[in-house]
């Protein structure tokens, strides 16, 4: 009998862009088994593009989360669609994640414009097709779809359930290059951890805050001492108005307690460490719009050193 001949190994970027809320980092952790991106019901949770790494026997995959695709209306706005644009260079496949459950407009087909490059390969996902009770209803709408772009290929899929993630996963490896891996096989991201860290601090208080204060917050991790037992972590929330640091605060200091209970469990889980954190609260008016601040928060400038 003749030898099977074994698959060559394929190796490559695949950026994952959309609208607020479509779940692509729900979709980012389903796809690496790992929560690396924090999820919210609220619009605009993601900020900036950071990559995750998926392995497998004959292929690696490394992707890059997006902001949702929104109008600029502030420094920082600007900044997070900046890097949605500058994630589409140079990559090999454009992984397009829609709400399976509501139709295409206005907002749909600009963000489309984006990805329409000649000879990139664009696969349209079809995110939360568990809410969907009527499967066919989705031919309808891939039909509404092949009229804004011609995609590479249509995934119906479910980041909540996990369903039809294999399927992506194959569409994506059938659409890189052939090649030696990009990273280790134990390589999860290049983010570094007192980034992550921030990040699902800042995820509790999107959960657990008034609708008025999401988008006014910014984390950042001040102190950050690996110890043999512990790590000790001290981060500074800051909001852009005393009325944001009282919600944040809370009566007697609760709300912040709450917070840090919740994201020391997060952190814990995430590093398989005993965590002890610290949390301050201050005022950065219009921090926003202050692109020096703005440069702390990036986690490219970041120092990553071996603890961070």
């Amino acid at each position: 009998m003749p030898r099977t001949r074994k698959p060559k190994f394929r190796a490559g970027t695949a950026t994952i862009i959309g609208l607020p809320n479509a779940g692509k980092s729900t979709l980012l952790n389903a796809i690496v088994g790992e929560k690396l991106a924090i999820v919210t019901a609220k619009a605009q949770t993601t900020r900036t593009a950071l990559n995750g790494v998926w392995t497998g026997a004959n292929a690696q995959i490394v992707f890059v989360d997006t902001p949702g695709v929104h109008k600029s209306d502030t420094v920082i706005n600007r900044r997070m669609m900046q890097a949605v644009r500058a994630s589409l260079d140079a990559v090999d496949v454009v992984v397009f994640v829609v709400d399976g459950t509501k139709r295409p407009g206005e907002e749909d087909a600009q963000a489309v414009d984006l990805v329409k490059k000649p000879g990139m390969p664009v696969i349209l996902v079809l995110n939360k097709v568990d809410a969907i009770a009527e499967k066919p209803k989705l031919f309808g709408l891939i039909e509404r779809y092949q009229t804004l772009h011609e995609f590479a290929a249509y995934v119906p899929v479910s980041a909540k359930t996990g369903d039809g993630i294999d399927n992506l996963r194959d569409a994506i490896v059938a659409r890189l290059p052939e090649g030696a891996a990009i990273y280790p096989e134990d390589h999860l991201t290049d983010v570094p951890s007192r980034f992550l860290a921030a990040e699902m601090i800042r995820e509790k208080i999107l959960i657990l805050s008034r609708q008025e204060v999401p988008h006014s917050v910014a984390v950042l991790v001040d102190e950050w001492e690996d110890k043999p037992s512990v790590i000790r972590i001290a981060a500074t929330v800051y909001v852009e108005r005393a009325g944001q640091k009282n919600i944040i605060v809370g009566a007697g200091g609760a709300m912040i307690k709450k917070i840090g209970t919740a994201a020391r469990a997060e952190i814990e889980k995430f590093f398989d460490r005993k965590i002890f954190l610290e949390l301050f609260v201050k005022v950065k008016p219009d921090w926003r719009n202050q692109p020096e601040f703005l440069n702390e928060l990036d986690w490219r400038r970041m120092v990553n050193d071996r603890d961070a």
